[in-house]
């Protein structure tokens, strides 16, 4: 057999392999019974910037991209010596602010002791009146004495509320720097998967400047469009199956967890059987959270696949939608 019969026959196998695969595909879909609708897709999970609350240089990032992490892992660090200063600054305010107010409480002190002596000296001096010693005159000097004693009581009462609340704003500040300071250090606030490094030791970031990008693991879903024959039966919880084009023969259960109100024109990057589909409306499937994270080591967004979506009223699974998982290692 010369080498061009050999290659034509190649060529021959691949159609006609290529063919049953099509004929197989195609039989698998006509065979769906109606109360189910398909839809092409790709896996997709919620992003969390890891951003840092005020500027500074990133002194180390303990993560590299695709790392798995933990909720509450440290993630990063950012210089805090500039915060520190700060820090101690306020602390020191504090400081003299609390000390100011020791002082107005000595004042109160003293200025309660000079009018409870007006006080007395007052009362003497009526009883001196009444007996005929002293004159009207000394009487009202007294009074006045007295009156005065009380006014400067009630003055320095009012600085000691000024000087408690100057304390109180002070140990607000360094509560502030405080919290500053350990935002500086980025933690992660969902167990995920590292999928940018966006900053590296020694540089410089802006306050709110990214430094990571997780992807929530625990939030993976899939986003299809579906026209509107098949989306008005479609209900907020109902089942559906994911099928993904790089592990065809896993089907991995998922729901409904959102359907659009309004309806658009069909996205460029989205396949549809009829070029009648034009209105497609965004519907969302959301894969268990329990069952992400038995298989967390396995999950990857970005993968295409197929979605079937249980209309109502719901209708049994057929064999090749039935929930075929990996195993557990």
């Amino acid at each position: 057999m010369t080498t061009r019969v050999k290659f034509l026959a190649l060529v021959a196998l691949v159609l006609i392999a290529g063919a049953a695969g099509g004929w197989w595909w195609w039989q698998g879909r006509s065979a769906l019974p109606d109360g189910i609708a398909t839809a092409n897709g790709r896996i997709e999970a919620e992003t969390v910037q890891i951003a840092t609350r005020t500027g500074g240089r990133v002194m180390e990032v303990m993560v590299a991209e695709g790392d798995l992490v933990a909720a509450g892992q440290v993630l990063a660090r950012v210089d805090t010596s500039e915060l520190e200063a700060m820090r101690r600054g306020a602390l020191a305010q504090e400081a003299a602010a609390r000390e100011a107010v020791n002082t107005v409480l000595a004042q109160i002190v003293q200025r309660e002791s000079e009018l409870k002596y007006a006080d007395q000296a007052l009362e003497r001096a009526r009883t001196l009146l009444g007996n005929g010693h002293i004159s009207q005159q000394e009487v009202d000097q007294r009074q006045t004495t007295r009156e005065t004693a009380a006014a400067a009581l009630a003055a320095v009462r009012a600085q000691l509320a000024n000087a408690e609340n100057t304390v109180l704003a002070a140990a607000a500040e360094v509560g502030r720097i405080a919290t500053l300071i350990n935002d500086s250090t980025l933690t992660a606030p969902i167990a995920g998967r590292v999928q940018y490094r966006l900053a590296e030791p020694g540089e410089v970031v802006a306050a709110g400047g990214r430094v990571l990008t997780l992807l929530n693991l625990g939030d993976v879903y899939m986003t299809v469009f579906l026209p509107t024959g098949s989306v008005g039966r479609v209900l907020i919880g109902a089942e559906a199956r994911i099928v993904l084009d790089a592990a065809p023969e896993f089907v991995i259960p998922a729901s409904v967890s959102f359907v659009a109100a309004d309806a658009q024109f069909t996205p460029r990057e989205v396949e549809t059987r009829s070029e009648r589909d034009k209105l497609m409306f965004r519907v969302k499937l959301k894969i268990d959270p329990a069952l992400l994270a038995q298989h967390i080591d396995k999950v990857r967004t970005g993968l295409p696949g197929e979605a079937y979506v249980m209309m109502a009223p719901p209708v049994p699974w057929p064999t090749m939608l039935e929930v075929r998982l990996p195993q557990q290692p």
